[in-house]
């Protein structure tokens, strides 16, 4: 194992704990919006209480993904430095609009959100957080502008004297093909995420509160019961996930077949299909391959005919390329160039393939999984119900996990099915890590951000089931502006 190896796990390591927190946000941001609008349009207390509630939980995930989110900025310099040399011009202005405009927006109001409670106009402090959510998902979009030129590189020229890609054009940046579909995908996901975390919390103290009003859990019989309070944020939660994963699953359509055509090596490691299937005979989708250890053949054990096709074409009779043919193809435009920044001896411009494969294959049924959970809560909690099922326990936890765990294995297989690439078809990854970093420097700041970001998990798992045992406070009718002190101090105090 090299530098190169090291830096990538890293990378790996920090991108995907830190992108836990970032579907939650986008999704929540928008769920506890809806809550907070309800209340004012209403003045209902429930709607009041879940707002608060909600969004004690979404600020915290909001911290822990501030913090993980600014290594990110600092691995560029310290390991990828000839990466960012070449595409600084390219991330530059998506980067810096993503800083200066998206997440200022964000922290601004959210916390306005947090301070203004009695001390501005009601219609206003609900804006503030419609504002929040805005923000996340104009983050989202420059940040997947700059990762779409990664897949699909657009609007730029190379600068043979420098040896950079310089930005020629940034609307079709911005305009991306891979962006437009990508960003619909991954913000529905997000959506699938909030409402699903939504849906598991809620459903857990739904099911708490019941229990204790049937008197069958005597340690809670003292406490109010609000299983009423949950059962609608259950169902917003499980009507949100179950909406969002059908959407999801129709934009991951398209998103397929416009990866089948600027990276069919992708889809092709994503089904494990070395020999190219020709137009007329339809690529079958292998639910379970397993692979010979030499990685060179795959052993299909259930097929579903033609669906390959379909997925990569829109025809179940379309043509897809298999491995072999385009590992050819690659090496000769590619290896042939002698070109430095495009030459891949050590892979022959060939992905992992088992992790290319089982992650595309996690990430769909893990979804699928949540989605069934959404439409089984709806169910049981239909006309009123309030079930105290054992197994709805580990519904609720199961709920928000498995959406996440979704959202992770569908980057994995982004980013490790393009490899070995880092800018398709302008620089592998072995060209882009900084020259003179050395495997001792990298093992340290990998071990150093290992355990930090454990023990910052440590601290967000305690905080989260804290105030999820705590449930929603009693209500509390807010302070209209004019009767505030204006000398009172701002206190946030959970």
């Amino acid at each position: 194992m090299d530098a190169t190896d090291l830096a990538r796990w890293q990378f790996a390591i920090t991108t995907v704990y830190h992108f836990l927190f970032v579907p939650i946000t986008i999704g929540m941001s928008a769920i506890v919006a809806f809550f907070h609008m309800q209340w004012v349009r209403t003045h209902r207390p429930e709607w009041l209480r879940l707002a608060k509630f909600f969004g004690k939980l979404f600020t915290i995930n909001f911290a822990l993904g501030l913090v993980t989110g600014i290594v990110q900025e600092f691995q560029f310099g310290m390991n990828w430095s000839d990466y960012s040399r070449f595409v600084g011009d390219i991330f530059g202005a998506p980067l810096a609009i993503e800083a200066l405009l998206a997440f200022f927006l964000e922290s601004t109001f959210l916390g306005l959100w947090i301070f203004g409670w009695g001390r501005i106009p009601e219609k206003l402090h609900a804006a503030t957080m419609w504002i929040v959510h805005v923000g996340t998902l104009l983050s989202a979009y420059f940040i997947l502008a700059a990762n779409s030129f990664m897949q699909n590189p657009v609007g730029y020229r190379y600068n043979p004297e420098t040896g950079r890609a310089e930005l020629t054009d940034f609307v079709a940046l911005l305009t991306n093909k891979v962006q437009l579909i990508t960003f619909p995908h991954v913000i529905l996901a997000a959506y699938m995420v909030g409402g699903a975390v939504i849906m598991g919390v809620a459903l857990h103290l739904m099911r708490r509160e019941a229990l204790a009003a049937e008197g069958i859990d005597p340690a809670e019989r003292l406490r109010s019961n609000d299983a009423s309070l949950y059962r609608k944020a259950t169902r917003i939660g499980a009507v949100v996930t179950l909406v969002a994963g059908l959407g999801v699953a129709a934009t991951g359509d398209i998103q397929g077949k416009i990866m089948t055509e600027v990276q069919p090596m992708k889809m092709a490691a994503a089904e494990g299909l070395y020999e190219s299937v020709p137009e007329g005979e339809g690529a079958p989708f292998s639910v379970l391959t397993l692979g010979t250890l030499d990685g060179e053949h795959a052993n299909p054990i259930i097929e579903i005919p033609g669906l390959l096709s379909f997925l990569a074409t829109g025809d179940f009779n379309g043509q897809v390329e298999g491995i072999r043919d385009l590992k050819r193809e690659y090496a000769k435009t590619y290896g042939e160039t002698g070109n430095p920044l495009v030459a891949d001896p050590a892979t022959n411009y060939v992905p992992n393939i088992p992790t290319t494969y089982w992650t595309f294959r996690l990430m769909i049924g893990v979804g699928m999984a949540a989605a069934g959970i959404a439409v089984a809560v709806l169910w049981l909690t239909r006309k009123g119900r309030t079930p105290t099922h054992r197994w709805l326990f580990w519904a609720a936890v199961a709920a928000p996990l498995l959406p996440v765990f979704g959202n992770s294995f569908g980057w994995i297989f982004t980013e490790v099915g393009r490899q070995p690439w880092l800018v398709f078809g302008l620089m592998t990854t072995a060209s882009g890590v900084s020259p003179g970093v050395s495997i001792g420097e990298v093992m340290t700041s990998m071990v150093g951000f290992t355990l930090l970001y454990g023990a910052l998990a440590v601290v967000e798992i305690k905080l989260f089931l804290h105030y999820v045992r705590r449930g929603a406070d009693a209500f509390e009718q807010p302070q209209e502006p004019s009767e505030r002190d204006e000398d009172a101090p701002l206190v946030f105090a959970y």
